[in-house]
């Protein structure tokens, strides 16, 4: 395998540390889950033990407006709740760079940090500058803005995968390397890329044309693969020639050359065998809703909204063997339209949770969330049992599965050069 340099091997007394985080955990001003904070907390402490002079960074929400292309500034998109949470737990003192401006000349802040004054700095959500998500000279300029205020930059969102300022460019100019949670993000992709088998992988998304690489992957890697969602959906009205309400026609097109790679491997994909039909997509009314048994299926059928599966599904006696005997399991899937079709999800996180002794690795903030939001007493224990992993980004691991590496992926890349 490929060595990655590691900050752990690095002198550090009096550097100041340039650290990409992935603390994307706000929303409308709130942190929501903060799991993707305290998964980087040990890089965090590490750079502080060894007298290191942290300067962290992270993206947060998406403040572009989509009309107008005007960047929103305020507090919904704000790093200052982060900043909070990050000084409580840590009992240490961050404080934000430039509150009130994107303007990256020298401030206070930063002379505070070089008197050690203050523990930290955290600079604005990387977002509100244009050069972030540019892909011409104003991202160069703002790597290289970035650049003059630290000696060493560290990359510890592996959530991130995408090659922007912060996760690629800047490694151009300044000595790189990855940190704590990057490495062990990297360790535990392994037991998805290289599985104990039997391997089970459970993916569920909004829109197939954006699965269909890794879902592709997983059919030819994975023992069995289950799928959910609207992809789910897609695929059904692809192989019995039925219409569902919702499904574009995009998406049946794309469903159709899975479908066909699907029939190559007819032991592999398991169709869970209950899908429960709606009537309204914003509303669970009694009356409003019914289940219908795939086999039932016809060609013509036409259905409203299918917003779950029925969680019966996961009681079917060939399913709950497939389970209890796996030793492998990655799910990214959110089953059904929530919050109000959320049994699906939560029949499915269960009957994993009752393999006690397989490999568990979620990934995806959805993912996470709604398990915790469903069952979070199994939620709170799977965090202390080292047969679980969540990993902090979800899209980072479909797409290395994609490519059946994570050295595939730029921002990896980058450190490895």
């Amino acid at each position: 395998m490929k060595e990655i340099p590691s900050i752990q091997n690095i002198d550090l007394i009096g550097k100041k540390v340039l650290i990409r985080v992935d603390h994307n955990v706000v929303k409308k001003g709130k942190i929501i889950d903060p799991y993707r904070i305290e998964a980087s907390l040990a890089t965090i402490k590490l750079i502080l033990e060894k007298g290191g002079k942290p300067i962290l960074m992270s993206h947060v929400g998406r403040p572009k407006d989509k009309k107008t292309g005007e960047i929103i500034r305020d507090a919904k998109t704000s790093v200052e709740p982060i900043v909070e949470y990050l000084n409580s737990k840590l009992q240490k003192k961050f404080k934000i760079a430039f509150e009130n401006t994107v303007d990256f000349s020298k401030n206070s802040v930063f002379a505070e940090l070089e008197d050690n004054s203050i523990d930290g700095v955290y600079l604005p959500n990387t977002r509100w500058f244009k050069g972030e998500e540019d892909k011409g000279a104003k991202a160069k300029e703002f790597a290289k803005e970035l650049a003059q205020f630290a000696d060493i930059f560290v990359n510890d969102a592996f959530g991130s995968w995408q090659p922007h300022a912060t996760t690629y460019l800047i490694t151009k100019y300044l000595p790189s390397y990855a940190g704590l949670l990057m490495l062990k993000e990297i360790e535990n992709l392994k037991k998805v890329l290289e599985p104990q088998r039997p391997f089970i992988a459970i993916v569920a998304g909004s829109k197939f044309d954006t699965k269909i690489g890794p879902l592709t992957a997983l059919l030819q890697a994975a023992d069995y693969l289950v799928i959910g969602g609207v992809i789910y959906n897609a695929y059904l009205c692809a192989k019995y020639g039925i219409k569902i309400k919702g499904v574009s026609d995009d998406d049946i097109l794309s469903a159709q050359s899975f479908v066909e790679l699907a029939a190559r491997y007819p032991e592999k994909l398991i169709q869970l065998p209950v899908i429960i039909e709606s009537d309204l997509l914003e509303e669970k009314n009694e009356g409003n809703f019914r289940s219908h048994h795939i086999h039932d299926l016809v060609l013509g059928t036409e259905l409203n909204f299918v917003l779950d599966v029925d969680p019966v599904s996961f009681a079917d006696e060939k399913i709950k063997r497939i389970f209890k005997n796996a030793s492998t399991f990655f799910t990214n899937a959110v089953m059904g339209f929530t919050p109000n079709f959320a049994e699906g999800s939560k029949a499915l996180y269960a009957s994993i949770s009752e393999n006690k002794k397989a490999e568990k690795l979620f990934g995806g903030g959805d993912t996470l969330q709604e398990f915790k939001t469903l069952l979070p007493t199994v939620y709170n224990n799977a965090r202390e049992d080292n047969k679980y992993y969540f990993f902090t980004g979800g899209g980072t691991i479909l797409k290395a599965i994609k490519e059946g590496t994570p050295f595939g992926l730029e921002p990896v890349k980058a450190l490895i050069k």
